[in-house]
Order: structure tokens, then sequence, then C-alpha cells
């Protein structure tokens, strides 16, 4: 699969999210159908950049986002839901973002955005990102060079709205 660019479409696939039940499975058309979304992806749960600002960043401009018409704000990482669910919690995201669990990557891999870090004991993870859907459809991509942290940070999506 080529990576995913404006224009094209969401996959049509189930993902994973974390409730008090337990976790529940939940379709991207669910969350994309209809609305504007903007889903950022971070290469792990718990990790240094990811929990001290790429996640935080998007916790403290949620109001912003959904001033400029965005309906949801979601966070997706190549962890478990409960994994998922824990770090949410951790950082006080509330309601204010929805937490999904790609926990094999299939997700990840129908964008074309996975990263290799099997060598470094990692796993196949995803690379950072952020998007703008509309209706399902791609309107903004921002994937973030190795090691990264510029383009798909809560400011600039804010900024590109």
């Amino acid at each position: 699969m080529s990576t995913i660019k404006v224009g094209d479409a969401i996959p049509s696939m189930k993902l994973m999210v974390a409730t008090e039940d337990g976790p529940k499975e939940v379709s991207t058309d669910e969350i994309f159908k209809g609305k504007k979304v903007v889903l950022f992806a971070v290469p792990g749960a718990f990790t240094p950049t990811c929990s001290a600002k790429h996640l935080p960043g998007f916790v403290q401009n949620a109001d912003a986002l959904h001033a400029k018409g965005v309906d949801h704000i979601v966070c997706i990482a190549v962890n478990d839901a409960f994994v998922m669910g824990a770090w949410g919690r951790d950082q006080g995201v509330d309601d204010k973002i929805l937490m999904l669990a790609d926990g094999s990557a299939a997700f990840t891999k129908a964008l074309g955005l996975e990263l290799d870090l099997v060598a470094r004991g990692l796993g196949v993870r995803s690379q950072r990102y952020a998007l703008v859907a509309e209706d399902g459809k791609v309107t903004q991509l921002a994937i973030e060079a190795p090691g990264g942290f510029d383009v798909s940070r809560a400011e600039a999506i804010l900024a590109a709205l």
C-alpha cells in the first residue's frame, strides 16, 4: 500500500477504544462519516515526546480546534486499548480526545504509515503524523521526518485550519 494522501478516503475498519466496561470495538466509519476530524498518531503511548509534547498539545488546544469546526480529535497508536486508556487517564484527556488503539497496526499499515522499529525491540509502530479528514476524506496530511516533531503538533494543525 502506498502512503495515504490528501483526497484519499480513510479506510473502513474496526479499531478498539477503552471504556469503563473494557475494550470496545469502534469503526472508522462511526468516527469519520459526516464529521471533521483531526487524527494524530504517535509511535507509542507513554513515550517521551508523545507524553511530554504531542498529546498534551492537543489536550491544551482542544477548545481552539473545536472552535475551528473540528468535531472529534483522535489520538491513535500501535498499542492496545488498555494502554491507550491508561495513557489517556494519565494525561487527563477526559472527553477532549478519543484514544484509539491500533494494536496490530492494521490501520497504520492500511494508511502506509508504519514504522519498523523491530531492530530496536519495539516492533512495528506508527510514524508520527497528523491529518484532517472531512466526511472521511483526507483534506490535510502532515507526516513528520524521522525523529521530528514539528508539522504534526497541535499548533501546526490549528494554524493550517
